[in-house]
């Protein structure tokens, strides 16, 4: 399935961002510059981006083209089809920062996810961020191979794993000093699935998928199945399972 949108992080400290408008909605988008402290400036001055919050329909499609003329992405307010990019609902728990974004056609369902994940998301995100930081040279010497490090971290911060980011205060430097289990170890998983619905999938079949490197799929597989793997996993669409296993873990998928 194409993403409508590819979700990007960007540091905007100290860079400028060309922000046009007045009234509630251009306030609004001003309070979240000065957040993430981008220095706000006007048309005529050089920058990368641009907010148009201008309520006029023929005003505001005019400074759109205006700076798309000069190379300048553009998010145009409640305006999506002239969206460059689109500033999604933020939920933050520093350094953990979740986006939830709808490709800018309903803000309000973005706020509504926003305000679920706000009761949802524990206080202790951001800690447990800063301790796997922390722990980074730790963690290379107990796996010097990547894919053994990625299988190790997925399975601790697996439901009920020992770091659990939604369990009760993860301790990463415990879980270092104890043994652990890698999660997922190389080599291949198959599965066969009784329902299209994704929301069926078990525990561990979407764990698997989670982890997976390569996940080989009959061509019957709902795209909605495959869109539980990791977005950069490799897709192959096989009748049949793969007869040796590439690097890392291959998930063979079919349907009953």
């Amino acid at each position: 399935m194409t993403l409508a949108s590819l979700p990007l992080f960007v540091r905007l400290g100290g860079r400028a961002v060309i922000l046009l408008g007045e009234g509630e909605a251009a306030d609004a988008k001003r309070r979240l510059l000065d957040r993430a402290g981008a220095v706000i400036v006007g048309e005529a001055d050089e920058a990368a981006l641009a907010v148009v919050a201008i309520e006029d329909d023929l005003e505001a499609e005019a400074a759109v083209v205006r700076l798309k003329a000069r190379g300048v992405l553009v998010n145009a307010v409640d305006r999506p089809a002239f969206c460059d990019f689109t500033i999604p609902a933020i939920v933050e728990r520093e350094p953990v920062v979740v986006a939830v974004g709808t490709s800018g056609v309903s803000a309000g369902l973005a706020a509504a996810l926003r305000q679920r994940l706000e009761a949802l998301l524990p206080a202790h995100l951001g800690e447990l961020a800063q301790g796997l930081h922390a722990a980074r040279a730790a963690l290379r010497e107990a796996y010097p191979d990547s894919g053994d490090r990625r299988r190790a971290i997925a399975g601790a911060l697996a439901p009920g794993g020992a770091l659990d980011p939604l369990g009760a205060d993860p301790d990463v430097r415990s879980w270092l000093d104890e043994p652990h289990a890698r999660g997922f170890a190389p080599g291949s998983i198959s599965f066969v699935l009784g329902s299209p619905d994704p929301d069926d999938l078990t525990l561990r079949q979407a764990r698997a998928l989670a982890s997976a490197d390569r996940v080989v799929h009959a061509p019957d597989v709902p795209p909605a199945i495959l869109d539980r793997a990791r977005a950069d996993a490799l897709r192959i669409e096989s009748a049949a399972p793969p007869v040796e296993d590439g690097p890392g873990l291959t998930v063979y998928v079919r349907m009953a």
